[in-house]
């Protein structure tokens, strides 16, 4: 097969890195894919480099390894190694054809058509490859796609679908991040039929789909895209407001897919963490945002932006503070508030059981109570109370029986 490549561009200056350029020179025959190429074509630093091959897997971690490169067998299924050059890893995949497919996985066998394994793709903006002098290989009008901002399913939309479910978030995302005017209307009927398929797939891989969404720039067009067609509803049945999460975006919020999920959700926020089974850390920081009543509370507006240094501290005693930012952020994202926030340093109580116990507080639950009553007084105070001050007022509490 004769190809014509699509362009010739300046190679992009981070091909030139040592750790990249190691790679690139023990595998002749490889080609950069995916997301290096639509950064190189946009002009942008690469967030990771990944690569193709016709050479088959063994081959390439021979060659890796007769350079002084690391080669890890991460998925020889499916044909891919990790190169480690210069404590990074790249990725390098063995062109593939799919030989079946069941909506949420493939079973591969390797090629060495580069068309081929560009047409098993799920975007055309996905199926470009690019040599390392710049020259860019498109079969199927990614590079027109790209630069009108237009996210189109390689082939039959319907037929990628069905290959892999994943692939309706999958078009989200990636067009929260590349799209620009009217979707591709061949895509959004196809997904439109396919709602159902969601169903099939892993809470795990949706989450990870749904948190990269999220984490776009500007997600609400994709996210109000996703309600219109019942992707919202079906990925997030506890309940959705997006009008929140537009609001919390306008506000100038970080891109943060936990914080955004707290202003997108409308249920209850455990149940959905437990559902999608969220790592510790996000399932604990969601709930956390999403606790009825908490100060400030997620409500809008109802965070006071005079509340006192005291009130503050108080907040910071029994509230992480990126937690309580976060708060004010989905209440309003008042500017002031959260500089105040930031500013003050977190008050940490400064007695410990012992103490009451040096100043002859037998252990048991007197012990406890009254390090709970004496804590309740340091907030009362502001928790300004040094430790000579706490242990003045125990003193004065214990002389007064």
């Amino acid at each position: 097969m004769i190809e014509a490549p699509a362009l010739r561009i300046v190679p992009p200056v981070w091909l030139a890195d040592p750790a990249v350029a190691a790679v690139l020179a023990a595998l002749p025959r490889a080609r950069l894919v995916g997301g290096s190429v639509r950064d190189a074509l946009l002009e942008r630093e690469a967030a990771d480099i990944d690569l193709a091959t016709p050479d088959p897997p063994e081959a390439v971690m021979r060659a890796l390894r007769r350079a002084g490169l690391k080669a890890v067998p991460t998925g020889l299924e499916h044909g891919t190694v990790t190169a480690v050059s210069g404590h990074r890893g790249f990725e390098v995949t063995t062109l593939r054809r799919d030989v079946a497919t069941d909506g949420r996985r493939a079973v591969v066998a390797f090629t060495d058509d580069w068309r081929e394994d560009a047409a098993r793709r799920d975007f055309t903006i996905n199926a470009l490859s690019m040599t390392p002098d710049g020259v860019v290989f498109d079969y199927f009008g990614g590079v027109d796609d790209l630069r009108a901002g237009r996210v189109r399913f390689v082939g039959d939309a319907a037929q990628r679908i069905a290959e892999d479910f994943l692939r309706i978030l999958r078009f989200f995302r990636f067009h929260a991040r590349y799209g620009a005017g009217d979707p591709d209307p061949a895509a959004l009927a196809a997904i439109g039929a396919s709602v159902p398929g969601l169903q099939r797939l892993s809470v795990e891989r949706v989450w990870s789909e749904l948190k990269r969404i999220l984490a776009a720039p500007d997600p609400t067009g994709a996210i109000a895209m996703m309600r219109r067609l019942g992707v919202l509803d079906a990925v997030l049945p506890e309940g959705t407001a997006p009008e929140r999460l537009a609001r919390l975006v306008a506000a100038g919020a970080p891109a943060d897919p936990v914080l955004r999920l707290a202003a997108l959700l409308n249920g209850d926020a455990l149940a959905l963490a437990e559902r999608l089974r969220l790592s510790i850390a996000e399932r604990e920081r969601l709930v956390a945002l999403r606790v009825p009543g908490a100060a400030p509370s997620p409500s809008p507006g109802a965070a006071p932006p005079d509340a006192d240094d005291a009130t503050l501290r108080r907040w910071l005693a029994d509230t992480p503070k990126d937690v309580l930012i976060d708060r004010v952020w989905l209440a309003g994202g008042d500017a002031r508030l959260r500089e105040r926030l930031a500013a003050l340093e977190v008050p940490v109580f400064p007695l410990h059981g012992r103490d009451l116990r040096n100043a002859g507080v037998p252990a048991g639950p007197r012990l406890g109570a009254l390090l709970r009553e004496m804590r309740g007084w340091w907030l009362a105070g502001g928790c300004t109370a040094d430790q000579a001050a706490c242990l003045a007022e125990l003193e004065r509490r214990l002389a007064a029986g």
